[in-house]
């Protein structure tokens, strides 16, 4: 019985009951969503993408801070009516290049006409073996970054889409299917990027918030009231960029990032 008690709270620790991770359905404007699970069985990552159905759209994913996305030499994926192309974005101005595509098609669905968009869903090992060029899927990862574009107007032809036609999505938590997440890292910050004050909710306590600078510099602490599972935290006066947010509370620390405009 001993036994079987360990083994049990083993398979418990490592994940063996809940092998899926999700960021469920991320907005990323009114008319571009992302869905991204990641399956630690079959080391598979599943993309679920919405978006207009007369033009292209285009994700990147990764890890970066809101303004360097889509940046020269980095991954991303397009929809160009057919299917969802692979390609390395070659900076500003130039139409990204195709590389070998790993992403395989589960589904193709034309919404109905009047909401005119699309869902296109798709699977990709989290390693592809194609040096450089795919971005890598980790499934110890406790959050991702979005950036996303779409043409102006109606047109498959890859143009330059213009500053309205684009976006960030920072930090998106990942939650473990099944199993519902109560650490703080599972904990959501928005809204992101924030024009000035911004919320923490959490699903577990909450203590103590401290905003760092990137390089680690300290700039303020936010006690939060006993019991308290949603914090406000006043971001005015703080200069634009990103900060990093620690959340604290008796048992355990988690990391996010924060873009303040």
């Amino acid at each position: 019985m001993k036994k079987t008690t360990l083994l049990l709270m083993t398979l418990l620790s490592l994940g063996g009951f809940a092998q899926t991770k999700s960021t469920g359905e991320v907005n990323l404007s009114t008319n571009v969503k992302a869905t991204l699970e990641l399956n630690n069985t079959t080391t598979t990552a599943k993309l679920t993408l919405v978006g207009p159905n007369d033009r292209w759209f285009a994700l990147q994913f990764g890890s970066f801070a809101n303004g360097q996305g889509m940046m020269a030499g980095t991954d991303l994926v397009y929809w160009n009516n057919q299917t969802l192309v692979d390609a390395v974005h070659q900076g500003e101005g130039e139409v990204p290049e195709t590389d070998t595509n790993n992403w395989t098609l589960v589904s193709n669905t034309n919404n109905s006409p009047s909401t005119g968009l699309r869902t296109i869903v798709f699977t990709r090992p989290f390693v592809t073996g194609d040096g450089n060029n795919d971005f890598t899927f980790n499934y110890a990862d406790t959050s991702i970054d979005f950036a996303w574009a779409r043409r102006s107007n109606a047109g498959y032809t890859i143009n330059n889409h213009g500053g309205t036609n684009r976006g960030y999505a920072i930090n998106a938590p990942f939650t473990t299917l099944g199993v519902e997440d109560f650490s703080l890292n599972a904990a959501a910050l928005y809204p992101n990027p924030s024009n000035g004050n911004f919320v923490v909710k959490s699903k577990t306590t909450l203590e103590k918030i401290n905003i760092y600078t990137q390089t680690g510099a300290f700039v303020k602490t936010v006690e939060a009231k006993a019991g308290a599972t949603e914090v406000e935290v006043d971001a005015n006066g703080l200069s634009q960029g990103v900060y990093l947010v620690e959340l604290q509370n008796a048992f355990e620390k988690s990391w996010k990032k924060v873009i303040i405009n």
